[in-house]
């Protein structure tokens, strides 16, 4: 058995879990200690971890989350209204399968952000396509799109997201072409696929700052009724931490 020739065979068919696995297994012990059934098991599950994690690397760098956040960071000990039980029902994504919406919602520095991208980071390790966008920046993207003939491609580009984060909406009151960018994002997504909106804004408010009582009624009667809701009290978190540093090694 020429090892050499199998390992340039694996890499050119770009088998690289298995290449790893197997220059390893001959590194440290001989093949022949395993049956064919083990070794071919021990193989094909370092191919299928290798994928896994490249695949979860691309969908992470394609989310461009502005921060890295999960589930095993969470806090719940802050005095913010946080169910910890509720909150980690969360971690299967079978609110990703139904396409349903959820308004993160609280004042500012609660950890609005850091819970939707923990949420987003869930549904790339479980292989479903993330986006995330802050407001005071998507907008005048979508503008820019469209001045340039881009837009109908970065709008059909979130409608085939499975997962959209919409971060710090409500801070600017939305002109004419912003309300329509947004109810043509709902529109796509209604039903259809999940989006995470995180806000300080009342929804109570959301008229005012939408804007037009006609596209405000059309945007929220397709995010307000049937989204999850996540409330979140208390200081700022920011803040806490300044006051209360952790220590020092």
């Amino acid at each position: 058995m020429n090892v050499q020739a199998t390992l340039e065979k694996l890499s050119a068919l770009r088998l690289s879990g298995m290449e790893r696995s197997y220059r390893a297994l001959m590194e440290t012990r001989h093949p022949g200690s395993l049956t064919a059934d083990e070794l071919v098991a021990l193989l094909v599950d370092a191919e299928w971890d290798d994928r896994q994690e490249r695949k979860t690397a691309r969908l992470m760098k394609t989310a461009s989350f502005r921060s890295r956040a999960n589930f095993t960071e969470v806090d719940f000990a802050a005095g913010r209204s946080l169910d910890k039980n509720e909150f980690l029902r969360l971690a299967d994504c079978s609110w990703v399968m139904k396409g349903l919406t959820m308004i993160i919602s609280g004042p500012t520095g609660s950890g609005k952000s850091f819970l939707a991208q923990a949420l987003g980071t869930q549904a790339c390790l479980l292989g479903h396509k993330t986006l995330y966008f802050n407001c005071g920046k998507l907008f005048p993207l979508l503008k820019l799109k469209r001045a340039e003939g881009g837009y109908q491609r970065q709008i059909s580009r979130i409608a085939r997201t499975a997962v959209l984060i919409l971060d710090d909406f409500g801070l600017l009151a939305l002109d004419t072409e912003s309300r329509l960018s947004l109810l043509e994002i709902i529109e796509d997504r209604y039903d259809r696929a999940a989006t995470i909106i995180s806000t300080q804004i009342p929804v109570s408010k959301w008229f005012d700052i939408i804007g037009d009582p006609t596209l405000a009624d059309a945007i929220c009667d397709r995010i307000v009724p049937q989204a999850l809701r996540i409330n979140l009290t208390g200081k700022s978190m920011r803040a806490m931490k300044k006051a209360f540093p952790p220590p020092e090694p």
